[in-house]
């Protein structure tokens, strides 16, 4: 294979490698600095032959994300208050990069929940899950058997699909639902908010000791709403609620000010919303461009 050919191949296979390491990672710079690591060594004249180059490169990359998060987690056991991953906002589905980014599911609802996994876990089971390799192609990236790859997928499965609130909701559905919540919290409406609320809806807030925010997560529609209400209360007029694709799905950014001050995603079945994870920490923000 000539240089151009490589440079090519890598070209072509590198938002699949951005979209893997973005979801073992969470942290798009992380994730961009993993691709990077693979193309050096990928780019390497004394790598050796290669018998298949996508191959090589998932399994090259995967394991310098395992690698790059098990650094992280130690780092993230001091993490102020909850976690959650670097919102991935405004994206433009026709850009090759963004359609394979979306190409499965990438909520933070999920996400959220994959930072409780091991590394390697986290790794079988996007790389099964997300991605569809088989298990001859874990067990290759993993250096694990195939009944290892099995365990793995198997254990981190259970634990998504007890964690993670999942229901089967039009995005357009989802839309109108959050519509109608931006409307009440751009007003202050304590009682609609209320009414659009499921009763155990929780909401998971990340403020990473940069700005104020609960520590844990807050349970209730009443609270909830109250805490909207507040919110309206302290900053309005000064408050404005902007629809966004957060992570692939409909969500909202709130600003203050003109500044942005949190990015929210919502789990919905339909009816009410059941989950809020909302993105304040200003660290991971930064990114955030819609053309302002």
């Amino acid at each position: 294979m000539s240089t151009t050919d490589e440079v090519q191949a890598f070209a072509r296979l590198r938002p699949r490698l951005f979209s893997i390491a973005y979801r073992m990672l969470g942290i798009r710079a992380d994730a961009e600095d993993v691709v990077q690591d693979a193309w050096l060594r990928w780019s390497d004249p004394g790598r050796g032959q290669v018998a298949s180059t996508e191959a090589w490169l998932v399994s090259v990359t995967t394991r310098l994300a395992i690698d790059r998060l098990r650094a992280a987690k130690v780092q993230r056991e001091h993490y102020v208050g909850e976690w959650l991953p670097e919102p991935l906002v405004g994206v433009d589905e026709r850009t090759p990069e963004d359609a394979a980014m979306l190409a499965s599911e990438l909520s933070v609802a999920l996400m959220w929940v994959l930072e409780r996994l091991a590394p390697e876990e986290r790794a079988a089971f996007l790389l099964r899950q997300a991605f569809d390799q088989d298990y001859g192609e874990l067990a290759a990236v993993l250096g694990k058997s195939e009944a290892a790859c099995r365990q793995l997928v198997h254990r981190a499965s259970e634990r998504v699909r007890l964690e993670t609130p999942r229901f089967q909701v039009a995005k357009d559905v989802h839309r109108r639902l959050l519509e109608r919540f931006q409307f009440a919290a751009s007003r202050g409406d304590g009682a609609a908010l209320r009414e659009l609320l499921a009763e155990d809806v929780a909401i998971v807030a990340d403020g990473g000791g940069k700005v104020a925010s609960f520590m844990k997560i807050l349970r209730g529609a009443a609270r909830i709403a109250n805490l909207y209400k507040a919110v309206y209360l302290r900053n309005a007029p000064r408050l404005e609620y902007r629809m966004a694709q957060v992570n692939g799905e409909p969500g909202l950014l709130r600003y203050v000010d003109g500044q942005l001050e949190s990015a929210q995603a919502f789990v919905t079945d339909g009816e009410r919303i059941v989950a809020i994870y909302a993105m304040r920490n200003p660290d991971k923000l930064g990114a955030v461009d819609l053309g302002k």
